[in-house]
């Protein structure tokens, strides 16, 4: 540590509050000399607890190892592979060589692709890698390949670990669908709402559209991993006719659909003059906000009257999927989970973040690429999301559900 701290003091030297860059390179080209010395007597202590202190006197029948030379190697300090010398042991009565754990941990790079992972995710290519990596003589493999390999091996690690990811332990009161463009291919994205309040991702499939036979296997995949629904479950949707259909195939009788009110608003204006868009705009969203079922009805009722003297596509638009939309009003919660469950903004939120992620990607060589930085960045935005508004309201959306739904609960023994 003392010597640690005199090659900082030495090296050190700062211009106008920012470190020099040569210096910092100096200073861990003075630090791997050190890490490569722990490492060295790492590999020797172990070998000593196997082989015994060299040239002591206890008799050979007594040995199980004995010392079998040295061989050149590496191992991972920091994010680079370095050369070193490893010792070897052999097993005297098997006749075969005993790896060192101490060697082949330090071998082990996952975590060090879960970094690489991290700094690629977020905006380093691997051609850009090679030139802000760590400068040090003794260090190789940094080519822009290498990295590219190493970054595949860990988001392969995270697609496997989404896809994978086993659903019973939790308990799900609400399931938001939504799709996301990307390129040219769309992607449905399901986020799970726990009954505290917490954003689950539960995974995504690639579809050329939301049709019913893609949505069905995909929420089919939710059941196998896992997915318990016997107490209801909200599901909020735009207006997808397919993601509609395959709810209600997969899930029968224990789901209850919401329709996103923003969606249903902006497809009724989308028919409309620019001049009449931000009034009818604005007249839905206040008939929307009504606390009960009767007043929101009765308010988009009177809307519906105004929009047949100016447009009768826009009054189909209305009336299509029309009670869906209230359906958090029909059960009386409303005013207390709307704020979060209403539309399928929570996921649109978590989209913009993903967006963030894949839209420096200007061009997608496969599927497979897709996958894995779909599945990076969703479990990457799944640990800064936080609980929904009205969390402490979800029993009671439950309740409402059961009651809907007439299941009768039956409490574990």
């Amino acid at each position: 540590m003392k010597t640690i701290r005199r090659n900082e003091k030495i090296i050190k030297d700062q211009e106008g509050g920012i470190e020099n860059i040569d210096t910092r390179i100096a200073l861990i080209q003075a630090l791997i000399p050190i890490g490569l010395e722990y490492v060295n007597a790492m590999l020797q202590q172990e070998v000593e607890q196997l082989a015994g202190p060299r040239y002591s006197r206890h008799k050979d029948a007594e040995k199980e190892h004995y010392r079998w030379g040295r061989q050149g190697g590496s191992v991972y300090l920091g994010e680079q592979k370095v050369a070193v010398t490893v010792p070897r042991v052999r097993n005297i009565k098997s006749g075969k060589e005993v790896p060192l754990n101490s060697y082949k941990k330090l071998q082990n790079p996952v975590e060090l692709d879960e970094k690489l992972w991290l700094k690629i995710l977020y905006g380093l290519s691997c051609h850009q890698y090679e030139k802000v990596a760590v400068t040090v003589p003794e260090s190789f493999g940094l080519s822009p390949s290498t990295m590219s390999r190493r970054f595949i091996r860990a988001s392969a690690r995270k697609l496997r670990q989404l896809q994978e990811r086993r659903l019973e332990n939790y308990d799900f009161v609400s399931i938001i669908l939504d799709g996301k463009s990307l390129a040219d291919q769309q992607v449905l994205i399901a986020v799970g709402v726990t009954i505290d309040g917490q954003k689950v991702m539960l995974g995504f499939e690639q579809t050329a559209t939301e049709n019913a036979n893609v949505c069905r296997q995909f929420l089919q995949h939710l059941l196998e991993r896992g997915l318990r629904y016997h107490q209801g479950l909200l599901f909020v949707l735009d207006g997808a006719k397919g993601l509609r259909k395959a709810v209600e195939e997969v899930f029968g009788d224990y789901a209850v659909v919401q329709r996103c009110q923003w969606h249903k608003r902006e497809n009724v204006v989308s028919y409309l003059h620019k001049t009449e868009q931000k009034r009818f705009r604005a007249m839905l969203q206040r008939a929307y906000e009504q606390p009960t079922h009767e007043q929101a009805l009765k308010a988009l009722k009177r809307i519906r009257d105004e929009l047949r003297h100016i447009n009768a596509s826009a009054v189909r638009s209305l009336d299509e999927g029309l009670e869906e939309t209230l359906t958090l009003h029909r059960l009386g919660v409303f005013q207390w989970v709307g704020i979060s469950l209403k539309t399928t903004n929570c996921l649109e939120s978590i989209n913009s973040r993903l967006a963030s992620f894949t839209d420096r990607i200007t061009y997608w060589k496969n599927s497979n690429q897709r996958h894995r930085w779909v599945a990076s960045a969703l479990l990457e935005i799944e640990k800064t999301q936080r609980k929904i508004k009205g969390y402490r309201y979800l029993p009671m959306l439950r309740k409402a559900l059961q009651r809907e739904l007439n299941i009768q609960h039956i409490m574990a023994a």
